[in-house]
C-alpha cells in the first residue's frame, strides 16, 4: 500500500482539484492518505509585487491555515480532512465569499465554531510553517501548492484543470509516481487551456 502525504493550502484551486484526484485514487485502491497543511502566505512572503498578508485583514492567507492548524490540534487528522473538505466545497465549488464566512461555515460544520479565534492567532504560525517546510523541502521553493509525497518521493502537483475519475485517476497516479521516482526527472509541462472544473 502506498503512503501518500498531500500538502494543501485551502484557498488554492489547483490543490482542491488535486485532492479530488487523490481522493478518487483512494476510493479505487488502498492508499494510506494523510492531508497536511502548507501555506501560500508563507511561500509568497517577501516576494516582489505581493501585498503583505498583514495588510489584507480578513482576507489574509494566514487565516484559513491557522484555523486548519487549530482543527488538527483539537480533532486530529480526521478533523483536518473534514475541515479541508468543507472549506473546499464552500470556497471552490459553491463560490462562497468572503473567506471569513467560508472559515466560519467550515468550522461550524465541524461543531468547532469557537476555533475562529485561531484564524487571527499568530501562535499557530510556527506549526503551519513547520508543516509547510516539510512539504516544500523535497521539491524546492520554485514551485507552489499542492505537493504530494508518495512513499518518500515528492513532487509538485499534479496540476490539473479537472478531476480525473475512475481508471484515468489511477493511471495518472501511477504515471506521476513513475516519473517522480526517476532521479533525473524534474519537469514536464504544457500550457493550460479552458476553465477549471471543481466537480
Amino acid at each position: 500500500m502506498h503512503t501518500v502525504d498531500f500538502y494543501f493550502d485551502p484557498v488554492c484551486p489547483f490543490a482542491w482539484i488535486t485532492y479530488g484526484w487523490i481522493s478518487e485514487v483512494e476510493r479505487l485502491q488502498p492508499i494510506d492518505l494523510t492531508v497536511r497543511i502548507m501555506s501560500l502566505a508563507a511561500l509568497n512572503e517577501g516576494r516582489e509585487g505581493r501585498v503583505p498578508e498583514a495588510e489584507k485583514g480578513l482576507d489574509s492567507g494566514w487565516r484559513p491555515v491557522r484555523a486548519a492548524a487549530a482543527v488538527e490540534e483539537r480533532l486530529g487528522q480526521a478533523g483536518l480532512r473534514r475541515y479541508y473538505e468543507a472549506f473546499g466545497r464552500l470556497f471552490h465549488v459553491e463560490r462562497v465569499r468572503p473567506r471569513d464566512r467560508v472559515i466560519r461555515e467550515a468550522l461550524a460544520q465541524l461543531d468547532a465554531a469557537d476555533l475562529i479565534a485561531a484564524a487571527d492567532d499568530p501562535a499557530y504560525d510556527d506549526c503551519v510553517r513547520k508543516s509547510h517546510d516539510a512539504g516544500m523541502e523535497p521539491v524546492g521553493l520554485e514551485v507552489g501548492t499542492p505537493t504530494v509525497h508518495v512513499d518518500g518521493v515528492a513532487f509538485f502537483g499534479s496540476v490539473l484543470s479537472a478531476i480525473p475519475r475512475g481508471q484515468d485517476a489511477v493511471d495518472l497516479f501511477d504515471g506521476a509516481l513513475l516519473l517522480a521516482r526517476n532521479p533525473y526527472f524534474s519537469e514536464l509541462k504544457r500550457t493550460r487551456s479552458g476553465e477549471l472544473r471543481f466537480d
